[in-house]
């Protein structure tokens, strides 16, 4: 399975514009997973809810569903995307799950960061796992890495890949994904963005260092801070082995009578 992820700079509230960025960056690629970054149709220093509802979109419908659901056709692979979502009248910080054939699955960040609690409404949906090509796929976003009960209750479910779409400002987050990686013996993919946002007299770099990490811990490719796409093969059966050694069964062996409830 070939699985990747775009990294690129958003321009704040110009959809057609990053779709237009995406479109480009994704011209001669070929996969079967592909992960764009958080909130990357829109960019991410919302400065009021006010600003979020002009954005925002329902999940299922609007000019950001319709644009990756064509490009998931073009390219015939699953598409994973943050976007800003509204449902009634509550707003998300989303990922969606697209393939050829139309919506696969929907995730609301769990864990919000920084100023997103003023705005957004923290998720309320379960950790699920959707099948796509027999492989088994996770999602997370951004800040969820830092709880590892999140990533562990979807490899608990067969997650064999966990995808995350991120922002990142704080420098730890790719190792941290490395960690989460062995702790549950799954392969992750880490799409985020790079560039500045300067508004309202708020400004915020991100990191990018985007990167696929294997059930091992081995970091099979992790980029800089330039606008990228990468794309590798991977073998997800390596996921379903949950042995560190032998006689070492991670998920056999652990100890629930033991952990704090």
């Amino acid at each position: 399975m070939k699985i990747g992820f775009v990294q690129f700079s958003p321009l704040f509230g110009q959809k057609e514009k990053n779709f237009q960025k995406v479109s480009d960056l994704l011209k001669d690629l070929t996969a079967d997973i592909i992960v764009l970054p958080e909130l990357f149709n829109t960019g991410y220093l919302f400065l009021n809810k006010e600003e979020l509802k002009i954005h925002s979109e329902e999940a299922k419908r609007g000019e950001t569903y319709n644009f990756v659901h064509s490009l998931s056709k073009e390219k015939n692979c699953l598409i994973g995307y943050g976007f800003a979502e509204k449902e009634n009248d509550k707003y998300y910080n989303s990922m969606a799950l697209v393939s050829p054939e139309g919506m696969v699955g929907l995730y609301r960040k769990t864990h919000l960061f920084f100023e997103e609690w003023f705005i957004f409404t923290p998720g309320n949906l379960p950790y699920e796992v959707y099948e796509y090509q027999g492989v088994k796929i996770g999602m997370l976003i951004c800040f969820d890495y830092i709880y590892p009960e999140a990533m562990r209750t979807l490899a608990l479910k067969g997650a064999q890949i966990v995808l995350l779409p991120a922002n990142l400002i704080l420098h730890f987050c790719p190792d941290a994904m490395v960690t989460r990686s062995v702790e549950n013996r799954i392969f992750t993919v880490l799409a985020d963005r790079v560039g500045r946002e300067d508004r309202g007299g708020k400004n915020l770099k991100f990191i990018g260092r985007s990167q696929i990490v294997a059930p091992n811990g081995e970091i099979l490719i992790r980029v800089g801070d330039e606008e990228c796409v990468k794309v590798l093969e991977i073998d997800p059966r390596i996921a379903l082995d949950k042995k560190v050694t032998p006689h070492n069964d991670i998920f056999k062996q652990r100890r629930e009578d033991l952990y704090f409830r």
